[in-house]
């Protein structure tokens, strides 16, 4: 990544809060977090395109570095390939039985295919609490009980980077209204890891 000047730091921040992101990142973190309470009922599926390997890495450093089991994720993959370890040989047959207490954490930067959203709708009536962070997927959006929709195109962040915030807002489980001491003081942490300290 490359090295951003205090001047781009400052701006970037001032942009995300202006427009609300840090916010909308925030709410949906704090939905994750307290929905996410049963060590191992976090389920996190994407879409034949790709399993949602970084949110899955994310969940796991927010998890053990606060102290939060029930934000580690059990990682369904669409093809898990003969001989896997046993955490990365979860298929979709998992998602038969989510239910009550569980949480589905659906990634998908691209349309959910129907089997995924039939599979989701599933869980849904037998009691799973359904949560999508999409790429502007109307079907699945209408599916979930929480949602936050990243625009193909959106200008200011990145698919990737909202899930950095989600995770980072999981673990901080800052108030609905955002509060500046937890997600936005993590946002200038890693910007200032990226791009050094801001020298007044």
């Amino acid at each position: 990544m490359e090295a951003v000047d205090a001047e781009q730091v400052t701006m970037l921040r001032e942009v995300l809060a202006a427009t609300g992101w840090l916010e909308r990142t925030g709410e949906f973190g704090s939905a994750l977090r307290t929905s996410a309470r049963t060590p191992g009922g976090l389920l996190l599926v994407g879409t034949p395109a790709g399993d949602p390997w970084h949110m899955a890495a994310h969940l796991d450093d927010e998890s053990r570095l606060g102290g939060l089991p029930g934000l580690s994720p059990t990682l369904v993959r669409w093809s898990p390939p003969p001989g896997a370890p046993s955490h990365l040989a979860v298929g979709l047959e998992r998602l038969e039985s989510a239910g009550r207490g569980e949480t589905l954490f659906v990634v998908a930067e691209d349309e959910a295919p129907v089997p995924l959203l039939e599979r989701v709708d599933d869980a849904r009536r037998t009691g799973a609490v359904v949560l999508a962070l999409e790429g502007g997927d109307r079907d699945l959006r209408g599916l979930a009980h929480e949602a936050l929709t990243v625009p193909a195109g959106e200008g200011l962040i990145t698919f990737d980077g909202a899930q950095h915030l989600v995770s980072a807002a999981a673990r901080d489980a800052a108030p609905r209204s955002g509060g500046p001491r937890g997600l936005r003081g993590r946002l200038a942490r890693l910007l200032e890891a990226v791009s050094g300290p801001t020298v007044d």
